[in-house]
């Protein structure tokens, strides 16, 4: 794919050429180039199989451009963009696409201007991920198959079931999942940036699903690393060893628990409700739950919660955003206290001209201005940094921390009677996301909790919580010092994760096909 000299070199070209254009007020563009390589775990014990399915990969680059147009007393803004050529040609068809797609936008006040934070720092990525070829990618893969089936066959659990080293394979051995390497290059420039701003980093993440089939016992995991030389069979160790502990699942009734929500489900509660929930935009449309509250607690007091897009080493470090500014840190919540927000530049902007502003936020306009730092404007469709779209808000890497965090074993005795809830799915909210109500499924990983210890396991799919993630929030009892970089499906951002204890979260039992009621 093209390298960053030739992004940079397109993006300066393109905008030199469209300042040209008549009536052009200011322009900005964008290019973007991303490789993606995959390799599809798939063991089966009881079904031929591969083991390790071919490797896939994918590539794209490609412009695409913002401008703006001066049309009497009012602007036009347009966006379009071009695939596959980065040439004068391919950018001036990119223009012609913004030109013609070019609507007026009262709220419009311009295209990001860069801010006091000084010049980005340079790029900085693992070569050896993002240089990684086809042979290096199926080795990866195949660490994670024998690691998971080292932890299998080395399960005394395992064989007490199986009765023998022979039938292990009856019990339907399963490792399903994948390794995802992703390289992205960007660069950017703009009226108001002539000089293009440069971007390249590379990670490397795997998720795995074990299950012992015959006797339904399902457990994940998972790991992200932006270094080769750090990645391990993890992923697939934790899956099956959780598959193991999860045999002989129990149900457990309808009612209101103390509830251990591990690293997945903070993760997931983070992915669906709190980020969105603290967006510039998600204020601007009043559509969150914290509504007005912007230097009013929000959660428990010492529960605190902050985006940081430039950690030396994190899979979510970015040099620059996709609207070339500078990363950072943007604290969102701090002791309880909502203190600031994610935003792009034009949402930023548009909140602080609202008339609303002071009902919406619940400060006035000098207290809301450095709650509003643009430092999460980015272009993420899922397979990298995209040039088919203009810039929205993501965040980078989060953080949750806890102002006394203890260990699990301490946790675990805190809650003394209750459940650990390992891993959640189908989490989003209902009844919109400004109610704060949410719904989401136990999948696995999680046990019943007697006497300060994990007892039980408790039987994949078959509870669900039903709450609401205000309440929740005001219900932490204490965190874990351990945290992980956890991303969920279909997440821009890598939550450092650690274990949060919660009173009175309500579950509901999921009738299954034996039971009464099903």
């Amino acid at each position: 794919m093209p390298d960053l000299a030739a992004l940079a070199r397109a993006v300066e070209e393109a905008l030199a050429a469209a300042s040209r254009e008549p009536g052009l007020r200011e322009v900005e563009v964008f290019a973007a180039a991303n490789r993606a390589l995959h390799a599809r775990v798939n063991y089966t014990s009881h079904i031929p199989s591969n083991g390790l399915e071919e490797p896939k990969s994918t590539e794209s680059w490609g412009l695409g451009v913002q401008a703006v147009w001066a049309d009497g007393d009012a602007l036009a803004v347009g966006f379009g963009c071009e695939p596959s050529d980065l040439s004068p040609a391919g950018a001036a068809r990119a223009l012609g696409k913004a030109r013609r797609a070019a609507v007026h936008d009262p709220e419009f006040r311009s295209l990001p201007r860069p801010g006091p934070d000084g010049p980005a720092r340079p790029p900085q990525h693992d070569p050896g991920i993002a240089e990684l070829d086809d042979a290096g990618l199926v080795g990866v893969g195949w660490k994670l198959v024998r690691g998971g089936l080292r932890a299998f066959l080395g399960s005394a659990r395992l064989l007490e079931v199986a009765g023998s080293e022979e039938g292990l394979a009856t019990l339907g051995l399963i490792l399903g999942g994948d390794v995802t390497i992703l390289h992205e290059r960007v660069a950017i420039a703009s009226t108001a940036m002539p000089r293009a701003r440069v971007d390249e980093s590379a990670l490397m993440a795997s998720t795995v699903t074990a299950m012992v089939e015959r006797a339904a016992a399902k457990g994940t995991g998972w790991s992200i690393t932006t270094r080769l030389d750090q990645f391990t069979d993890e992923a697939a160790v934790d899956a099956a060893h959780a598959a193991v502990h999860a045999l002989d699942g129990v149900r457990v009734p309808t009612g209101d628990y103390t509830v251990i929500f591990g690293k997945q489900p903070v993760a997931d509660l983070l992915n669906n409700l709190v980020l969105p929930s603290c967006h510039a935009g998600a204020f601007y449309s009043s559509n969150t739950p914290f509504l007005g509250k912007l230097g009013g607690p929000v959660a428990a007091a010492g529960l605190s919660i902050y985006d940081h897009g430039a950690l030396p080493g994190f899979a979510g470090t970015k040099a620059i955003t996709c609207e070339g500014l500078s990363t950072g840190r943007t604290d969102l919540v701090k002791d309880g206290v909502l203190v600031g927000l994610l935003t792009h530049w034009y949402d930023a902007q548009r909140l602080l001209h609202d008339p609303a502003l002071a009902a919406k936020l619940g400060v006035d306009r000098a207290r809301a201005e450095p709650a509003l730092v643009p430092r999460n404007g980015f272009r993420f469709d899922g397979l990298g940094r995209s040039f088919e779209m203009p810039p929205a808000t993501s965040a980078s890497n989060v953080i949750v921390e806890g102002a006394n965090p203890v260990t699990l074993e301490e946790l675990l005795r805190t809650v003394r009677d209750g459940l650990y809830i390992g891993r959640i799915w189908y989490t989003y909210p209902i009844n919109g996301l400004r109610a704060g109500d949410f719904t989401g499924t136990v999948v696995g990983d999680s046990f019943t909790i007697k006497d300060g210890r994990l007892a039980a396991p408790i039987k994949a799919n078959s509870l669900r919580v039903n709450d609401n993630i205000v309440r929740v929030l005001h219900r932490i009892l204490a965190l874990t010092k351990e945290a992980k970089a956890t991303s969920v499906w279909a997440a821009d951002e890598v939550v450092h994760a650690p274990e949060i204890a919660v009173d009175g979260v309500h579950v509901d039992a999921i009738a299954g096909a034996t039971d009464p009621a099903g």
